[in-house]
């Protein structure tokens, strides 16, 4: 039990919250935590939900009752995202970021945890109300933005594998076909990585057609597991939608144009921001 002053008692408390998203907290932890009444923390918890609101941070939800408590929603305003959003933009068309097959270099902004942090918070806010169990990517450069989606969505990230690992026992592969070549990959997932019926939201970093996406979404069948979602940080927006393998999708931005040529790239903000208000 702390016995703080009701300034640091703030600090603490929203600290607390913001380090356990979606997580049901009863007032008697912050009480019997605090050594304060539940009278002085629904106070004190008023005063932080209307920060948290007005900055734009999310939502500090209240649940009535013996079982009930405070639960913070993390989530970034459309204005707030779109700027970040198109910041990025800006970074993702310097011209030495091309590579063959008109993809672009991303991983030097994937490396930084502020960039991936923020990322995280618009995915989470993209898919807040769905019923999700656990966030999926396919190895390698998806992986820091699943941890940071997972991060704020407090879910457990899953993993998976374009070569099975022996150390991850008895698996489930399958092939999928990726690639401006149409070409044939396999990947694979641990049996012991994902419980049955499990339903899932999956995030990548780049999509052109979808192959790898949908490859994910028919390994999640055989886990009998639900796809809740799917976010893309880049889409390309040189894909004819005859040819796209995935319709329902949120895009973070899309890559309108490439021209290796003359080293011109073309970044706008992706679907997400057609759909908000």
């Amino acid at each position: 039990m702390k016995k703080l002053k009701r300034s640091a008692r703030l600090v603490e408390m929203t600290q607390y919250l913001l380090s356990r998203p979606h997580t049901l907290i009863p007032l008697t932890t912050f009480a019997e935590r605090y050594g304060a009444a539940k009278s002085s923390i629904s106070e004190d918890l008023a005063i932080i939900k209307e920060v948290f609101e007005d900055e734009g941070m999310g939502d500090l939800q209240t649940l009535a009752g013996a079982a009930g408590g405070v639960k913070f929603m993390p989530k970034m305003s459309y204005e707030r995202s779109l700027s970040f959003i198109q910041n990025l933009c800006e970074l993702l068309e310097q011209p030495d970021r091309i590579l063959p097959g008109g993809y672009l270099y991303m991983s030097d902004l994937l490396g930084q945890p502020a960039t991936t942090n923020e990322i995280g918070k618009i995915m989470a806010t993209a898919f807040a109300g769905r019923e999700i169990d656990a966030v999926m990517t396919v190895e390698t450069k998806g992986i820091p933005l699943a941890y940071a989606v997972g991060s704020q969505l407090n879910l457990p990230v899953v993993l998976v594998r374009r070569d099975h690992q022996v150390t991850e026992g008895s698996a489930v592969s399958i092939n999928y076909v990726s690639g401006s070549h149409k070409s044939l990959h396999t990947m694979s997932l641990s049996r012991r990585a994902l419980p049955e019926k499990s339903r899932v939201l999956i995030v990548d970093d780049f999509m052109k057609a979808g192959g790898t996406v949908q490859g994910m979404i028919d390994l999640l069948r055989e886990f009998n597991a639900e796809v809740a979602g799917v976010g893309v940080l880049v889409e390309s927006g040189e894909v004819d939608s005859e040819e796209r393998l995935l319709h329902d999708y949120v895009s973070l931005a899309t890559l309108t144009a490439v021209d290796p040529k003359t080293k011109q790239i073309s970044v706008a903000p992706g679907n997400y921001f057609n759909r908000s208000e």
